[in-house]
């Protein structure tokens, strides 16, 4: 297997198969693309970071990147916070909702939380353990807002239809930016898949 593995980890609803055009564009930038794939609903974060660390420690490679859209940023958090001792690595999310998902608690509040299963324990509601601060993370949000989540609670400020730009963000991130993207749209997006390949390079994202 390369040397420079890039896990993907995909979001809420959907599975591994919604990665495989970012793997692609990976693989063609030189990457071992290795998609994960979990029940997001069934199974809380905390226990599909279990599964991911094992799925990374049967890897047996020096050095593994991770690209997580959604909520698999929010497992990629629950990782680092069980298992700290992972290979080394840069890390990429893509519209994960760091700061807890204001769609999310809408739906709770509206009585409609069976609808997140699990996922909101330790995961999408907040809650969330910090971010190590040896560890490279950049976050990349969406400002096209249009998608589902306009359907599920007024987005108020920037957001790519689901996720706020403001809920992208956390302390000990090593850079942010904003692409013009949807928040499905990311997973098609190639200006994504240049910014996280560029981020994953040097730990920081183009601007030029």
């Amino acid at each position: 297997m390369a040397q420079e593995v890039v896990v993907l980890v995909h979001g809420l609803y959907l599975h591994g198969l919604a990665m495989w055009p970012l793997a692609r564009r990976l693989r063609r930038a030189g990457y071992e693309p290795v998609v994960f794939s979990y029940p997001s609903v069934r199974l809380s974060p905390v226990a599909n970071a279990r599964g991911l660390a094992q799925r990374v420690a049967a890897l047996r490679t020096a050095r593994v990147h991770f690209l997580a859209h959604s909520l698999g940023g929010i497992v990629i958090r629950q990782l680092f916070h069980q298992f700290p001792d992972q290979p080394p690595g840069r890390v990429v999310t893509l519209g994960a909702p760091h700061q807890g998902s204001a769609a999310a608690s809408r739906l709770q509040r509206r009585g409609l939380g069976f609808a997140l299963g699990l996922s909101a324990e330790q995961g999408l509601l907040g809650k969330l353990p910090p971010w190590p601060a040896d560890r490279e993370l950049g976050s990349i949000a969406g400002t096209l807002n249009v998608g589902l989540g306009r359907l599920l609670a007024v987005i108020s400020g920037p957001a790519d239809g689901t996720v706020r730009v403001a809920e992208t963000r956390l302390p000990g991130m090593s850079d942010h930016i904003c692409l013009p993207v949807s928040h499905t749209g990311m997973l098609f997006a190639p200006s994504v898949a240049a910014q996280a390949c560029a981020f994953l390079a040097t730990g920081r994202f183009r601007r030029d």
